[in-house]
């Protein structure tokens, strides 16, 4: 009996939920564009602390994206 529930949860085990894309993708466009913008901002800087605050920006840059889009579309 001991020899059926171990054969019944292996086959458990085994059963693997595969998903057709995912974050890999996305944090991967999130990443180029991440070193991007950290580039840019940090050769347009005039000083060490607007290099760091551009870094900074580099960061929370889809925010930035996001409302100057909605801005554009009046909303």
């Amino acid at each position: 009996m001991d020899n059926e529930n171990s054969t019944d949860k292996d086959q458990k085990c085994k059963k693997v939920k595969r998903n057709s894309g995912g974050p890999g993708t996305a944090g991967g466009f999130y990443g180029l564009a991440f070193i991007g913008a950290a580039v840019y901002y940090i050769q347009n800087s005039t000083s060490f602390w607007v290099g760091v605050l551009g870094f900074l920006k580099a960061i929370v840059w889809p925010a930035f994206l996001i409302y100057d889009l909605l801005k554009f579309l009046h909303m």
